[in-house]
């Protein structure tokens, strides 16, 4: 139990469902929503990896993009450009996790702040709609460096921003290799475990495992594996 210098969130998955594009892709694809939108955001996951590896960044709005001009035609379904511009638009109008708002809220006292893969326009908007900005000191994206998480540039940021040790940044994420990568630079990781998931095996663990955004409390974090 300690305090930190700030409390620093992942935002896609983490803070923003994913998933909420889900009503979208099932609307204009009846009985494939969800694997779509699975496909969708596997890809999107995957090129970025794969474009900080090539050393060929792309930002996260052409990767989203490119995601869903992928999943489509790999799942047999015809993508027109107008329901294309539809289903990238739910990326800024992702819902909150039903907890979050009131998780943010409470720490109010505490450096709040986001570090994603997004770019600025795209977390702006998408957190702006959430209502999550006013519970908000600072958001990061990746875009100045031109490489995604789990490059150890990325979590540096939060550090520099904070001025302050990697093991003084409590590092929150729903996205195991997320914490796997924050875990393995130094940071104090919280992996937020919605879906009961297993431990990812990179040979590092986070230090707190959490169900529920609302065991980060005000000023400790509190452990429910």
């Amino acid at each position: 139990m300690k305090r930190f210098a700030g409390v620093v969130f992942d935002a896609y998955g983490t803070l923003l469902d994913t998933g909420s594009v889900a009503a979208a892709c099932e609307h204009h694809f009846p009985g494939r929503g969800a694997q779509l939108t699975s496909l969708w955001r596997v890809r999107q996951l995957e090129y970025s990896w794969l474009r900080s590896l090539m050393g060929r960044y792309a930002d996260f709005w052409q990767i989203t993009a490119d995601a869903l001009d992928y999943a489509c035609p790999a799942l047999g379904l015809h993508l027109t450009p107008v329901v294309r511009d539809e289903l990238l638009r739910g990326y800024l109008t992702l819902r909150p996790f039903p907890e979050v708002p009131a998780a943010l809220a409470q720490l109010q006292d505490q450096r709040r702040m986001v570090l994603s893969n997004g770019t600025p326009a795209m977390l702006e908007a998408g957190l702006a709609y959430a209502g999550l900005l006013p519970h908000l000191d600072v958001v990061l994206s990746v875009a100045p460096l031109g490489i995604y998480k789990p490059a150890p540039e990325v979590y540096a940021m939060a550090t520099v921003h904070l001025g302050c040790a990697p093991a003084e940044v409590l590092f929150v994420s729903a996205n195991g290799w997320d914490i796997a990568g924050a875990t393995a630079f130094g940071l104090t990781t919280c992996w937020l475990n919605r879906a009961n998931a297993p431990l990812e095996q990179l040979g590092v663990a986070p230090a707190y495992i959490v169900r529920d955004l609302r065991f980060v409390s005000p000023t400790t974090v509190s452990c429910s594996v």
